[in-house]
């Protein structure tokens, strides 16, 4: 499955990885949030010591910025999208990967206010992997 960018995502990228030094997978675009999504092994060069790059994109973007390492396993990548939250397990059931969270107010977070959040999680999995998310 293939991505297509348009030019304003584009120049993200490349404004992102001059600034980074980081090669760059996919952009997520959102209304008050970007997320980077890099290759495997460059997420300490994307943000930076202290968080300085993460801070100077923040600024210059006028957006939030989240930065996630893709991994080639679905688990491993759905737990780095989480990351800082406490999820006890991820596991793979047919086409399904199913999320336990630890208590009720994660799992609150995971599924967001009129399940905002937990469709933007399938969506972003279903860039790259042929699975559905379930939260239990």
């Amino acid at each position: 499955m293939s991505i297509k960018f348009d030019i304003s995502v584009i120049k993200f990228i490349n404004l992102f990885e001059k600034i980074t030094r980081a090669s760059v997978k996919d952009v997520i675009v959102k209304e008050n949030k970007m997320t980077f999504i890099v290759n495997e092994g460059n997420l300490g060069k994307a943000v930076g010591k202290g968080g300085v790059n993460v801070k100077k994109l923040e600024n210059m973007f006028k957006k939030r910025i989240k930065i996630v390492e893709f991994k080639n396993d679905v688990c491993e990548f759905i737990r780095n999208l989480l990351l800082p939250l406490k999820i006890s397990n991820i596991y793979k059931e047919d086409n399904l990967v199913k999320i336990k969270a630890e208590g009720m107010k994660i799992k609150s977070i995971l599924i967001g206010r009129d399940k905002r959040n937990l469709k933007e999680l399938r969506d972003t999995v279903k860039r790259y992997f042929q699975y559905d998310v379930e939260i239990e």
